[in-house]
């Protein structure tokens, strides 16, 4: 939404400063809008400067064009160096959090990075799909995870992984694991997991569900062989067959499978490192209808050079069509593997694209 000045004096707004120092700190934040050249530039512009009775600022350079404002040449040119330098802080960001022995909270964080806030916390979502802080329970989480497969006490994982109040975990433990520690270590034990299994025109599916949310939909060949692959992902967990409810929700998963274009919006149980869930964010972030390639998902997540590592991600993915890993192509734009055979990633490809 346009920020409006009207009835009071743009030179009074602290963002008409940020205009006249060339603050570069402030791009992102906003943009403004020069009435009489119908452009609009980024705060560190270095072009001349307007007329304040002439400016009005945008949250966006979105809203700026949808007001009818062009970007300014120097603007269109120097947008690539700008997302450039998002990703710079944003993977620098995620190394400080991954460093860190417990969860760094924004201020200090933003601090180290020379920005305000605000400003941080914007550029880390839009880069990443998560905030600082939701990107550090998953990383906490996935380390914690691994500690748990390791064995040893609960205590002794909870700490390893910068958990330093287990009281205050305990509390929070089904938002993190999605079950108690103890049950996690024991395969799922204690936790109910309804599923059922159901024909579409990609073979059998089954689709299990959580108290959080939608936790498996898996694709295949064989229906028993289905079964397993979410029996050993919770090899202790208590599985309840769908009743006449939860077929509606198959039947909603097969009808997205067969007519991509009316979407697909589920709550997800996502269970993945850090890293996993932000290229599971991007994923969900792909049109339908579109594709992005392995380097280009990397890019979006702010580690160009882990496209190796996105792929494995996806790979990763338990959450068929739901977490659309279907969308990733090589940068060639040839078919690569697919978890659930890439016969099938070619049928949902083709029927995104009618």
């Amino acid at each position: 939404m346009k920020t409006s000045t009207q009835g009071k004096p743009v030179e009074n707004d602290p963002r008409w400063q940020a205009v006249l120092a060339r603050d570069a700190s402030a791009d992102g934040s906003f943009v403004y809008g020069v009435r009489t050249t119908g452009v609009y530039c980024r705060p560190s512009s270095s072009a001349r400067r307007p007329n304040p009775e002439n400016v009005e600022f945008f949250d966006s350079p979105e809203q700026a064009e949808a007001a009818g404002y062009r970007p300014s040449r120097r603007a269109a040119a120097d947008q690539t160096s700008i997302n450039e330098q998002h990703v710079a802080l944003v993977t620098r960001a995620c190394q400080l959090i991954e460093a860190s022995e417990t969860s760094p909270s924004l201020n200090p964080l933003a601090e180290q990075l020379g920005l305000s806030p605000f400003h941080f916390h914007r550029v880390f979502k839009a880069v990443t799909g998560l905030t600082p802080k939701a990107y550090a329970t998953a990383h906490r989480a996935g380390k914690l995870r691994a500690q748990l497969a390791r064995g040893g006490s609960v205590t002794e994982a909870l700490y390893e992984a910068g958990f330093n109040a287990s009281s205050r975990f305990y509390e929070s433990s089904n938002d993190v694991l999605g079950m108690k520690p103890s049950d996690y270590r024991a395969g799922g034990a204690n936790t109910d997991i309804r599923f059922a299994i159901g024909q579409c025109s990609l073979g059998a599916i089954l689709v299990a569900q959580s108290d959080r949310g939608v936790c498996a939909i898996l694709l295949g060949d064989d229906p028993d062989a289905l079964a397993k692959d979410l029996q050993d992902k919770f090899p202790q967990a208590h599985f309840i067959g769908g009743d006449a409810a939860f077929e509606q929700l198959i039947a909603k998963v097969v009808g997205f499978i067969e007519a991509p274009a009316i979407g697909l919006d589920l709550p997800l149980d996502l269970r993945g490192t850090a890293f996993q869930e932000r290229v599971w964010q991007a994923l969900r972030n792909i049109p339908v209808g579109s594709t992005a390639s392995y380097a280009e998902i990397a890019q979006m997540i702010g580690a160009p050079k882990s496209f190796r590592a996105v792929a494995q991600a996806c790979g990763a993915n338990s959450l068929a069509v739901a977490i659309p890993c279907h969308r990733v192509v090589r940068s060639d734009g040839n078919l690569s593997g697919y978890r659930w055979g890439v016969e099938r990633k070619r049928q949902l490809l083709d029927r995104e694209a009618q």
